[in-house]
Formats: structure tokens, C-alpha cells, sequence
């Protein structure tokens, strides 16, 4: 972990991306930004994505109206807002103008559960050719960012993704099949997905998202 040495900008964010770099704060009000490089990297994997069986249940009935890109900046905030498990957060507010300033550059996206018009859940990453880089979620609503997490994976799918980074392993991520992946082997496998020509489709066609979403439960 280092000190940032110059200004962060988008096009910056992006170059430290691409060699496995990236930002976080100590807390929401802090100043200075941090370039994170772990020993050890969660990578969900987008073919042998494991679906639980009660999750699945849920997707079936339809809790949630999901959407991409609809909400960028609100899920941003309410990523870095309070939470009983975690008061404090590591996304300032450089990160969240960073963020959305890629978002308007098209490199950065989000996925949102809304119940009616109330944005209950969802989840926020960067997209870099093959790649995509999940950043953070949130869950107002039960299994509300797991459904945007199955939604995101989906979609990375149709567009034709290869890596799904979670930053770090959590118990939470653990459900999901996340694996741990050394540094090396990562950034061997992130310099191939940044050159592959995915595309992030926000808004595919129905009939072939819920085709993706059903090999989701049968490779469970």
C-alpha cells in the first residue's frame, strides 16, 4: 500500500487498473488516497459461478425490478453511507467524483434493485476490455445486492468478460465460489482480459438475460 504521489485522475485510474492497482481512503472524510496492490485477490469466477440454491428460489419469484446504469451516483453514495456493521467507509469523496467521472466516460457501472421506486440494493465497478473490477455493494433489502450480483454476472457473460475482480475475499463473497488468486497468477490473468473487446450491455435483451440467468442455476 503507498501514498499517492500525484493527482488521481480518471485516465491515471485507469492506467493503474490495467496493471492490477487500485484506490481506496482510510475514511469517508479523509484526504489522501491509497494504490492497493493485495498478495492475495478474490476473483469470482464467471464460468463455474456458484448460485445457492436459496438465492436461486428468490430470482425465481422476482423480488426486485433490476436495472444497470440507471443510478450510478446514488448507488456510489449509498455505498459509502453509514451501516451497522460498518460506520465508516473507505469511499471519500475523490473516489466517488472519480468514479463518476468514469462512469460518464462509459468505464464505469452499476446495478440497481429497486422495490417500486426505492433503490434498495446494488453494486458499482469498472469495466476495462475484458475485465471488470467490483468495487463496492449495498443491501437495503434482503438479497438485494446478491440479486444484483447474480444481475452483474449475467450480464458480464452476454458481453462477453473473462475476469470478475472482488478486490479481497470475504465470507460474504465466499458463497459466490470467489477464489483466492496470488499476484502473479492475477495479474497474468488481468493482462489478458484487459485486451479482450468485451462490452458491458446495461440493457441486453430480455429473453437472452434470463437464458444467462437460468445456466446460472443449472451450473449450480
Amino acid at each position: 500500500m503507498s501514498r499517492r504521489q500525484m493527482e488521481i485522475t480518471p485516465e491515471l485510474m485507469l492506467r493503474a487498473y490495467r496493471i492490477g492497482l487500485f484506490p481506496m481512503a482510510e475514511s469517508r472524510d479523509a484526504r489522501t488516497l491509497y494504490w492497493l496492490d493485495p498478495e492475495m485477490r478474490g476473483v469470482i469466477p464467471l464460468r463455474g459461478f456458484h448460485l445457492p440454491r436459496r438465492l436461486a428460489r428468490r430470482l425465481r419469484q422476482a423480488p426486485y425490478r433490476i436495472s444497470a446504469n440507471e443510478a450510478f451516483t446514488r448507488v456510489i453514495a449509498e455505498c459509502a453511507a453509514p451501516r451497522a456493521s460498518s460506520p465508516d467507509s473507505w469511499i471519500n469523496a475523490e473516489i466517488q467524483a472519480l468514479f463518476t467521472a468514469l462512469h460518464r466516460q462509459g468505464h464505469a457501472h452499476s446495478i440497481e434493485a429497486w422495490d417500486g421506486e426505492a433503490l434498495v440494493g446494488g453494486l458499482y465497478g469498472v469495466s476495462l476490455g475484458g475485465a471488470f473490477f467490483g468495487e463496492s455493494m449495498f443491501s437495503r433489502a434482503d438479497d438485494a445486492s446478491k440479486i444484483a450480483l447474480v444481475h452483474l454476472v449475467a450480464r458480464l457473460r452476454l458481453g462477453g468478460f473473462t475476469l470478475l475482480d472482488a478486490q479481497f475475499q470475504t465470507s460474504h463473497l465466499a458463497q459466490f465460489g470467489t477464489e483466492e488468486v496470488p499476484r502473479a497468477l492475477y495479474k497474468q490473468r488481468l493482462a489478458e482480459a484487459v485486451e479482450v473487446p468485451a462490452h458491458f450491455p446495461a440493457d441486453p435483451e430480455p429473453e437472452a438475460l434470463a437464458r444467462e440467468i437460468a445456466a446460472l442455476r443449472d451450473e449450480a
